[in-house]
């Protein structure tokens, strides 16, 4: 969809840090990240919402949303994961994506108050992404 980011991201028209990308979605660093190594996962075609997607794609989709889950937790020695989705409210781009940001306990994530941290340089941002690539292809 022309003015999407996420489409940008997908066509390879906008920069991202890429862990992932297959037929059931694309995965990326976030920007502005809770912490570091959180990813936006989004599904390759260009779906508002969750209830946008087509129900034969929610399986394919939610399989690649918990191979990254583990995959965080893997590749970057997370306690777990804290994993969603905003539906219109707070949907800053709106295009379906579900958050994967690595836990650990004690990081201070309380209810729903993200604090948002940045990368110091994109050689830190590059590490993250390909720690869990790598844990994803384990």
């Amino acid at each position: 969809m022309a003015g999407c980011v996420f489409c940008g991201i997908v066509a390879g028209s906008v920069p991202a840090f890429r862990v992932v990308d297959s037929p059931e979605g694309m995965a990326f660093l976030d920007t502005r990240p809770v912490f570091k190594g959180h990813l936006l996962v989004v599904p390759r075609d260009h779906h508002e919402t969750l209830g946008d997607l087509p129900p034969a794609e929610v399986p394919a989709y939610f399989a690649l949303v918990q191979r990254l889950a583990l995959a965080v937790e893997a590749g970057l020695a997370a306690g777990g994961t804290f994993v969603a989705i905003n539906n219109r409210v707070s949907q800053s781009v709106p295009h379906l994506h579900t958050h994967v940001v690595p836990r650990t306990k004690g990081d201070g994530l309380r209810g729903f108050f993200w604090p948002r941290t940045r990368y110091v340089s994109d050689d830190e941002a590059r590490s993250y992404a390909d720690r869990i690539a790598a844990a994803l292809a384990d």
